[in-house]
């Protein structure tokens, strides 16, 4: 795949249709995912994925490297997830702020198991929850950048991170329950 990559990704610099169409095939699912993981419409997922494409097409010089390619698509796309939801004014946060009570309830969530399906558990989180998490964890932003991107306080940004742990804590305690509930019948 890698031979191939590159191959394609250099004719699609010079604006090769075809090569472009084929990194659009290798790309656009997995990307659809991290759009959808953001924003809980796939009609407007499937929009943002394809501004994004389009603006990853028209400035594809900007990428140094095939190798790249994916991570620096990934980062349009994520930009693009999150200036919709800016736009659409989807999301609202409760000013709220950051308190050792809700800290209490927070702990970290290092491991997910082989068999969660995160597009099923994102389609079920708040979506403020949802976007503070994505850029926390998988993103690896830190509050004070999530508040810029956001323009939210610092604050919020923390409480939002702190509920969607508690929130997914509450999830699995529920799948457990629903788990142990059906083996016993």
């Amino acid at each position: 795949m890698n031979r191939n990559l590159q191959h394609i990704f250099s004719k699609a610099k010079k604006n090769d249709r075809l090569a472009q169409k084929s990194l659009f095939e290798m790309f656009s699912g997995k990307m659809l995912s991290v759009a959808n993981s953001y924003i809980n419409n796939r009609d407007d997922a499937e929009d943002v994925l394809m501004n994004a494409f389009y603006k990853a097409f028209t400035k594809l010089e900007d990428c140094k490297n095939y190798e790249s390619f994916p991570f620096w698509l990934r980062k349009i796309v994520v930009n693009d997830a999150i200036s919709f939801i800016r736009t659409n004014k989807h999301i609202l946060y409760a000013e709220t702020e950051f308190t050792d009570a809700i800290a209490e309830h927070t702990e970290d969530i290092d491991t997910f198991s082989q068999d969660i399906d995160l597009e099923v558990i994102f389609k079920e989180m708040p979506i403020g929850y949802k976007l503070i998490f994505n850029l926390s964890v998988f993103e690896e932003k830190k509050h004070q950048e999530i508040a810029e991107i956001l323009n939210i306080s610092e604050g919020t940004s923390k409480s939002q991170l702190s509920k969607a742990k508690k929130w997914l804590q509450d999830y699995f305690n529920q799948q457990n329950t629903k788990q142990n509930a059906e083996s016993e019948i």
